[in-house]
């Protein structure tokens, strides 16, 4: 069974940056698509960056673009997402997700609280 375990999350000021990290166990993490979502207070999830297995090609949501960089360090079965120049919209739990595809998530982490004041 998959286990997916998140980190770096706290509490900034706008422009500050971030980085999260989410640590997989339970299969083999290069078989896996990773990606991060993030869910704000009264919103629904949505998906933030994601980055594949086969070729590490990378994918984003508009909304970060440009600010946020989603990485994977095989040897070490984790996951990250670099978060720069944060904006108070940014506030979310934000979730780690392992899937057969991107954009999927078939397991979960337990999520990790950004919060980023004005």
């Amino acid at each position: 069974q998959v286990q997916l375990v998140e980190s770096g999350g706290g509490l900034v000021q706008a422009g500050d940056s971030l980085r999260l990290s989410c640590v997989f166990s339970g299969r083999t993490f290069g078989t896996y698509a990773m990606g991060w979502f993030r869910r704000a207070p009264e919103k629904e999830r949505e998906f933030i960056a994601g980055i594949d297995w086969k070729d590490d090609n990378s994918y984003y949501a508009d909304v970060v673009k440009g600010r946020f960089t989603i990485s994977r360090d095989n040897a070490k079965n984790t996951v990250y997402l670099q978060m720069n120049s944060l904006k108070p919209e940014d506030t979310a739990v934000y979730y780690c997700a392992a899937g057969i595809k991107i954009g999927r998530g078939d397991y979960w982490g337990q999520g990790t609280q950004v919060t980023v004041s004005s």
